[in-house]
């Protein structure tokens, strides 16, 4: 009876969870659609000229560019990212003993914790005066942007993955100690292979954090409807919705188009998922 009953209270919960996420994406859908009685859905996506306010005579809404420095800096972000905290993970799992272990890895999941603005004001204050310093203007660019964000899904990459390798050397540690492998030798062949997929799914979730991240990327990327490179600046389309919309007038095309690049966002988040679940099912059968 208690486990017909906990069954019950799980499966309601997870429609709880399925049902607030539809309502989320149906609202954010119905209020984007009248965006697009007004502007096209090809000049909507493709268009990087973006005029909310009717200065000039006219009036555009085009987020190319912010569609653009969204993929950007998630990208690098997690290049970055990938690199630091699949080696870090990996000298905890092989190297560090457990003293070690047990006193890093409860500051890496404390780091995790760490407010999203204290990362910006680390950006404000230690990332865009080195920029500065190499050349840069103002110091504000994608990459600064990036390194930040790295640091950001840093600690998350950390303890999935640790967790994970440390998995593998359980499973596997009396075979290998038994053949005389070493630890950095089994990690190589061993223990990174057969974790590849708990690595992928890590991955997913830091690049779904990494494309919705606001306040760290706005603070440092400068803020600016162009073309993302590398030490230029650029705009995300979460600081251009936190940016905005306090200014937005209620029931304007201006209003209804932030709502727009949030579905936008939210589908490309999506996209990300699909792109992984199709990658992670071919090499499944790859490997068959």
């Amino acid at each position: 009876m208690a486990n017909a009953c906990f069954l019950a209270v799980v499966r309601l919960l997870a429609a709880l969870c399925l049902a607030a996420l539809a309502f989320v994406v149906l609202f954010v859908a119905i209020e984007a659609l009248p965006t697009f009685e007004e502007v096209s859905l090809s000049d909507f996506l493709l268009s990087g000229e973006w005029m909310p306010v009717d200065y000039v005579g006219a009036t555009s809404f085009g987020i190319a560019n912010f569609v653009a420095g969204t993929l950007a800096v998630s990208l690098l972000a997690l290049l970055f990212a990938t690199a630091v905290g699949v080696g870090a993970a990996s000298f905890l799992a092989a190297a560090a003993d457990g003293r070690v272990r047990a006193a890093l890895l409860p500051l890496v999941d404390l780091l995790a914790g760490v407010p999203s603005v204290v990362f910006g004001f680390v950006g404000i204050e230690v990332v865009t005066p080195a920029f500065r310093h190499a050349g840069v203007s103002t110091g504000s660019c994608v990459l600064a942007a990036a390194l930040v964000l790295a640091a950001m899904i840093v600690p998350f990459l950390v303890s999935s993955v640790t967790e994970s390798l440390m998995e593998q050397s359980r499973r596997y540690a009396t075979s290998s100690d038994a053949l005389g492998v070493s630890r950095w030798h089994f990690l190589a062949c061993v223990g990174i292979p057969a974790s590849w997929r708990s690595i992928l799914m890590a991955l997913v979730l830091a690049a779904g954090r990494a494309m919705g991240e606001t306040m760290a990327v706005m603070m440092v990327i400068g803020d600016a409807n162009l073309f993302p490179t590398l030490l230029g600046k650029g705009e995300s389309i979460a600081a251009l919705i936190a940016l905005e919309m306090g200014t937005a007038e209620v029931g304007s095309t201006h209003y209804h188009a932030l709502y727009a690049a949030g579905l936008v966002l939210v589908v490309l988040v999506a996209l990300v998922n699909l792109a992984v679940w199709a990658l992670r099912r071919a090499l499944v059968k790859g490997g068959e």
